[in-house]
C-alpha cells in the first residue's frame, strides 16, 4: 500500500486536482458547484474528488442533501514540510558540489571577488 504522501503526490500530480483545490481554497463547494468549471461530468468530478479524499486533502461535510467538500486544514502542510526537507537536502548536495568544482577549477570566492 501506498504511504500518505505519496498518495498526496499523486492527487498533485494532475492539473484538474490542483484547480479543485485552489477553487476550495475559497470555500466548500458541492460536487456540481466543483464541476461547472471544469465542463466533465459530475462522475469525473467525483473520481477526482476520490482521490484528493484518499490522499487527506479534502474532506466531506454533510449538509443535509448536500454533501459539501473542503479543504482538510494543515493537509497542504504536510506535503509542503516534505518538500522543504528535500529542497534542504538538495541545497546542501548543490553547495558541497559548488565547493568541489570551486576547488578543481583553481576558482575561490576570495581570488574572484565574487
Amino acid at each position: 500500500m501506498e504511504d500518505h504522501l505519496s498518495r498526496s503526490f499523486l492527487a498533485l500530480a494532475d492539473p484538474t486536482r490542483r484547480a479543485i483545490l485552489a477553487r476550495l481554497a475559497l470555500g466548500e463547494a458541492s460536487v456540481g458547484e466543483l464541476a461547472r468549471p471544469f465542463g466533465i461530468s459530475q462522475p469525473a468530478i467525483s473520481r477526482h474528488l476520490k482521490v484528493l479524499e484518499m490522499a487527506g486533502l479534502i474532506e466531506t461535510r454533510v449538509a443535509a442533501q448536500a454533501r459539501l467538500r473542503r479543504l482538510r486544514p494543515g493537509a497542504i502542510g504536510e506535503v509542503q514540510a516534505a518538500l522543504s526537507r528535500l529542497a534542504g537536502l538538495w541545497d546542501e548536495r548543490f553547495d558541497r558540489l559548488d565547493a568541489f568544482l570551486q576547488v578543481e577549477t583553481g576558482h575561490t570566492e576570495e581570488k574572484d571577488g565574487a
